[in-house]
């Protein structure tokens, strides 16, 4: 029997924010074993009792099995995959405590905004137990476990980094999908983390330094002009890259930035709780790769700049 045969059913997810709610409660709901960490815990205690709460584009309740603050006590219970939901600026952190506990067999799942971030879980526990996954729906807190999903657009992909791990990324991928949270597995992850990191470039930031929702920026006639510089400066860096984004991806983009609705994106979000934001995992990686490949990125070195501004205050 293939490890694709063979249904995943202890999860974790590390991350009590909206991102890890919404996959926690769909896993729940979907009977499994679902274990959420956070250090906060006024975050995780409503997710065991009275259960999450999802509104907006989904509406659901479910409950997951057991709440902690602390990664390490996952070694007590090993799960079989873990999906990683937290800010990428932490994921050093995580990856060196998993690694405490890892044995051949668990998956990591990058759960996540951001280019590379499977990388550095990889570093970690090697490319064999590393999944990436690119996940589309914008969601917010509402309070702890209350989650108000702004809007969905399944289905969501995942990738394993070794061709090994191919059966358990299709088996991951069932279990979500069985659950209700419409995932498939695909060959192509890197050209779609920089699709939707991209549309992460040219509006988090964007958001963040004009304390505007998303409509409100596309409405903007002149705040808009910076959305559309920072789009096309992200597709040059990625096709000098040699990046496939399709042919069509400029009016995709527009598109689908114009039916985000007012939507505060998690930099905006960030900003206003005073919390370190992933502005280096977003326009700093599409700097980088700039630089990789000899092509100017002025607009995201001016967006990182004015962002991380923001961050000491």
């Amino acid at each position: 029997m293939t490890t694709a045969e063979v249904p995943f059913r202890k999860f974790a997810v590390v991350g009590a924010g909206p991102v890890g709610c919404i996959v926690a409660a769909f896993l729940a709901r979907g009977g499994h074993d679902v274990t959420l960490c956070d250090i906060v815990s006024e975050l995780v205690q409503p997710a065991v009792d009275p259960g999450i709460t999802i509104d907006g584009a989904e509406e659901l309740t479910a409950k997951v099995s057991r709440g902690i603050t602390r990664i390490d006590e996952l070694a007590d219970d090993p799960p079989e995959v873990i999906i990683i939901t937290v800010k990428a600026t932490v994921l050093p952190l995580i990856a060196s405590a998993i690694q405490g506990f890892y044995r051949e067999g668990m998956y990591v799942v990058s759960w996540q905004n951001g280019i590379d971030t499977e990388l550095v879980l990889a570093e970690n526990l090697g490319r064999q137990a590393v999944l990436r996954a690119v996940v589309n729906y914008g969601c917010g807190l509402a309070a702890p476990g209350r989650v108000h999903m702004a809007f969905h657009h399944p289905p969501h992909f995942l990738q394993e980094l070794d061709p090994v791990s191919r059966p358990a990324a299709e088996a991951i991928a069932r279990a979500l999908t069985e659950s209700g949270l419409a995932t498939e597995r695909t060959d192509r992850i890197v050209n779609m983390v920089w699709r939707k990191s991209i549309m992460n470039a040219c509006m988090n930031p964007v958001c963040a330094v004009t304390g505007m929702t998303m409509a409100q920026v596309m409405r903007d006639p002149i705040i808009f002009q910076i959305v559309d510089l920072l789009i096309k400066e992200g597709i040059a860096v990625a096709r000098a890259n040699e990046i496939e984004l399709g042919w069509d991806y400029y009016p995709y983009c527009i598109n689908y930035l114009k039916s985000a609705g007012d939507h505060k994106p998690s930099m905006l979000m960030d900003i206003e709780n005073r919390r370190r934001t992933e502005v280096d995992f977003i326009n700093g990686k599409l700097v980088a790769y700039g630089d990789q490949a000899a092509v100017d990125t002025p607009y995201n070195r001016m967006i990182r700049a004015l962002v991380k501004s923001l961050e000491p205050k």
